[in-house]
């Protein structure tokens, strides 16, 4: 087996992971937190905030690494319209996941804070999490044109 290979199993792995990853984590908090179970909903963000920083944080670090490698391996040259594009998307992510995890981290401990008093959920959570929910649009839509990206390798020319 060649570096090639190793190197794009390990970029295809991490771009599956963020991909699942985030849209997992989406799906499970949107469920909890329209049942409107406090219990269910500070359960469920506990989780999600450590599914986040185990698969998430983890490919987040791997995708430009192997990605570099990669590009290095093959001998495209990071000036190329379709990389650039790229790692524009990806920093264009980050900048909407970043905050995000802090709001999941405001989020669990809201909602543990409720259900541990029995109290309903305070309005900060609420607002927050519309405002979490609306960061995951532009962040997933992301992805997928990183995906896309990866796939086709259009010429781009700026």
């Amino acid at each position: 087996m060649t570096a090639y290979y190793v190197l794009k199993f390990l970029h295809v792995i991490g771009a599956t992971v963020l991909l699942g990853t985030g849209a997992g984590i989406a799906f499970f908090m949107l469920m909890a937190h329209r049942s409107g179970d406090v219990a269910l909903i500070a359960g469920t963000a506990r989780i999600v905030v450590v599914a986040d920083y185990l698969f998430t944080a983890s490919a987040v670090v791997l995708q430009p690494v192997t990605g570099l490698l990669l590009a290095r391996e093959v001998g495209y040259s990071l000036g190329e319209g379709w990389i650039v594009a790229s790692i524009a998307l990806y920093l264009f992510t980050g900048a909407f996941w970043l905050p995000v995890v802090w709001m999941q981290l405001r989020i669990r401990d809201l909602a543990q804070a409720a259900a541990a008093s029995g109290e309903p959920l305070p309005p900060q959570y609420h607002r927050l999490f519309r405002r979490w929910f609306l960061f995951g649009f532009p962040a997933f839509g992301a992805v997928l044109l990183i995906f896309w990206l990866m796939i086709t390798r259009p010429e781009l020319r700026w």
